[in-house]
């Protein structure tokens, strides 16, 4: 028996929704990326984080939003992240992103003693 070759139907069910997508990486005061810090990310208008991440291996992260123009803040979270011996990381600034479109937005955050 031979298998059909007709291309299945696509339906709008099977078709990726699109998204943005805030990229960034996390560095030490050092300016070396630093690994497995909790980022939490929000839309500018509210209060609440919405996304929580971690930097990989590399200090990287990538959260995917949703399409559409927005400012979301992104901000690290050092609760219960364990610092190197003798010294105490803190967050440092917070960063807007502005998301105007489907598109990828490049950032850092920047830790201090």
């Amino acid at each position: 028996m031979v298998a059909s070759l007709t291309p299945r139907h696509v339906s709008a069910a099977d078709k990726p929704k699109p998204y943005a997508l805030i990229f960034g990486t996390v560095f030490g005061p050092d300016g070396h990326s630093v690994y497995g810090v909790k980022v939490r990310i929000r839309r500018a208008d509210q209060k609440k984080a919405h996304w929580e991440t971690y930097s990989d291996h590399a200090g990287e992260f990538a959260q995917r939003v949703p399409v559409g123009k927005a400012d979301y803040v992104v901000a690290a979270d050092l609760g219960g992240f364990k610092s190197p011996p003798g010294k105490h990381l803190k967050p440092g600034t917070e960063v807007t992103v502005h998301i105007q479109n489907d598109e990828r937005a490049d950032m850092s955050l920047h830790l201090i003693w």
